[in-house]
């Protein structure tokens, strides 16, 4: 089995309520050291540049106990002036906890003041469908200059619970601001099967 993946753009110049993509193919695909699995993206404008986090494949890898394959797969980011045209930084972003076969997915990140804030989720290569101990949790990063990324996880705030719907996993964020607040929101157990969850920014 093999899985690929390329990111693509559509625009929209009624709003929002249409879009069509800009051409046939991919704005952002596999490359000499990206080689398969480029996905998960997140966009924003800082000072008239976008910035892009997204994921990309690394080594495909058996597990030995059911011989199936998997996937390692890290962040990284690329810069654009148009939207359309990417450079990639060509390197891993952020640093892994577990070991060099944590799969990292999903950043999002927000400015507050001179610092930029990343939450993303990781998880151990083999044996996290349904697994507590190898699922999926949530990460975090702290930048000041976008280049460098200090990773502390335990400033996420949150964790599994005890029991319910994401006592085995929390996967898949997405951090955004409305209203003066920050909102997280996050699949829990089964890729969120058993449901998805909000929490909001509380102040120190």
């Amino acid at each position: 089995m093999s899985i690929d993946g390329a990111i693509g753009l559509a625009v929209s110049r009624d709003n929002g309520l249409t879009f069509a993509r800009i051409g046939d193919g991919p704005v952002l695909a596999s490359s000499l050291n990206e080689p398969f699995l480029v996905g998960d993206p997140f966009v924003l404008l800082i000072d008239d540049i976008y910035h892009m986090w997204y994921i990309y494949g690394k080594e495909w890898i058996n597990n030995p106990d059911n011989d199936v394959n998997e996937r390692i797969y890290k962040i990284g980011h690329a810069r654009s002036t148009d939207g359309i045209i990417w450079t990639k930084d060509n390197r891993q972003l952020v640093d892994d906890r577990l070991n060099d076969r944590e799969c990292q997915a999903l950043p999002t990140v927000i400015q507050l003041g001179a610092k930029y804030h990343m939450i993303f989720c990781y998880r151990e290569v083999f044996n996290f469908r349904q697994n507590r101990e190898s699922g999926y949790r949530l990460g975090y990063a702290v930048s000041t200059d976008l280049e460098n990324w200090v990773r502390d996880d335990r400033r996420v705030g949150i964790d599994v619970s005890d029991e319910g719907w994401d006592s085995d996993m929390q996967c898949y964020p997405h951090m955004f601001q409305s209203d003066g607040r920050i909102y997280l929101l996050y699949n829990g157990n089964s890729f969120g099967k058993s449901g998805f969850g909000a929490a909001i920014l509380e102040e120190e």
